[in-house]
């Protein structure tokens, strides 16, 4: 590889302190290619919408806060990608990662249909259960890539 080759990124975050505290951006685009970080349901000030209440030893007693959190992941990341001139329309994979499978499915499809604004989003999608989050009382993050027909990286 040429020493001389570097690589036009441009990136994005949020403003919240974990940005900073783990050190990464929360999106980047590369060429074409948007890679947003897993994104989750905070608000403008970093705190996270719907907690699930823990029990003594840190772990969500209970998923009810699923919907609410999903829907504010999927504005954080219209807002992300808002700024390198993208949409949900413009997405072409996304992972859910979740503490609880069932849950999730419980509203994830018309959470997704809502926010994709059609019954099939034309997006590759993956659901996986986890064990643990970075948040406790978090029960959901998604990753999204999304590609760009026009890209200019400034």
């Amino acid at each position: 590889m040429d020493k001389n080759f570097t690589l036009s990124k441009k990136t994005a975050n949020h403003g919240v302190p974990w940005e900073s505290i783990y050190g990464y951006s929360q999106a980047v685009q590369v060429k074409d290619v948007v890679y947003l970080s897993g994104q989750l349901g905070h608000d403008k000030d970093g705190q996270l919408v719907a907690p699930a209440p823990l029990d003594a030893q840190g772990r969500p007693l209970d998923f009810s806060g699923m919907e609410e959190q999903m829907r504010q992941t999927y504005r954080n990341a219209i807002d992300l990608l808002a700024r390198f001139g993208a949409t949900l329309d413009d997405v072409v994979e996304e992972t859910l990662y979740v503490l609880d499978v069932d849950a999730a499915f419980a509203v994830a499809g018309k959470v997704r249909k809502e926010f994709y604004g059609i019954d099939q989003p034309q997006c590759a999608s993956n659901l996986i259960g986890v064990t643990r989050l970075a948040l406790p009382p978090q029960l959901i993050e998604v990753t999204f890539r999304a590609v760009l027909a026009d890209a200019g990286v400034a």
